[in-house]
């Protein structure tokens, strides 16, 4: 586990279903990472090695010190020992996902537009919440709509981090900052443009920089 506490703010990249099996995968969250992303999630619905490719991105998380959170898959999560996992409406309960990891285990869920879930997931337990989508998304098209009023309630309710997804980039996401999102989560605005690398820094700079610490 890389820390007690779900990291404050910043870039939160998650994987492409079209990466496939593979080193590409890996060369572009790597690329991703040194442009500045904070925590790494590992969402393929359809994985060709899933114990592989998680593994081989949790070491690459580890080396840079940041989390690898599992979408969706406790058990996945916890046969390769990841920081945590990410539950949808669909998936187990915070409970049975604290079981399952631990209690260092990074636990988020999915709030959608509401922020009462969010509310009763930060009750049981969660870690960090995601609002969304909020922009039109490749990745969940007829996913429904989320509200920058949402993220503005939420940041008065919620003591932990929120995560704002769907559609983001880096020109659109200076609003979802503003309204109250921590982290901004992000699939097709980093990995989309074939220069994660560069994409990734360009959101990590939305953020001021972190004041250099005081001498002695």
């Amino acid at each position: 586990m890389v820390g007690h506490t779900f990291p404050r703010q910043g870039l939160y990249v998650i994987t492409r279903e079209c990466f496939g099996a593979g080193q590409a995968v890996l060369d572009e969250v790597e690329a991703a990472i040194r442009g500045g992303a904070g925590v790494v999630q590992y969402r393929v619905k359809h994985p060709v090695a899933p114990l592989v490719e998680a593994s081989a991105l949790l070491a690459l998380c580890r080396r840079a010190g940041i989390p690898l959170i599992i979408n969706d898959d406790i058990e996945l999560a916890a046969a390769i020992g990841a920081d945590g996992v990410h539950l949808g409406r669909e998936d187990d309960s915070i409970q049975a996902a604290r079981r399952r990891l631990g209690k260092k285990a990074f636990i988020g869920v999915s709030c959608y537009d509401d922020v009462e879930r969010a509310v009763r997931a930060e009750r049981e337990g969660a870690d960090y919440v995601a609002f969304g989508r909020f922009f039109p998304s490749q990745t969940k098209p007829h996913a429904p709509c989320a509200r920058l009023s949402t993220l503005c309630l939420a940041k008065q309710r919620l003591m932990v981090p929120i995560v704002a997804i769907g559609g983001i980039t880096v020109d659109n996401a200076a609003a979802l900052l503003a309204a109250g999102a921590d982290w901004l989560a992000v699939i097709e605005g980093v990995f989309g443009g074939g220069e994660p690398e560069r994409a990734a820094r360009a959101f990590r700079n939305l953020w001021p920089a972190e004041p250099p610490p005081e001498s002695a």
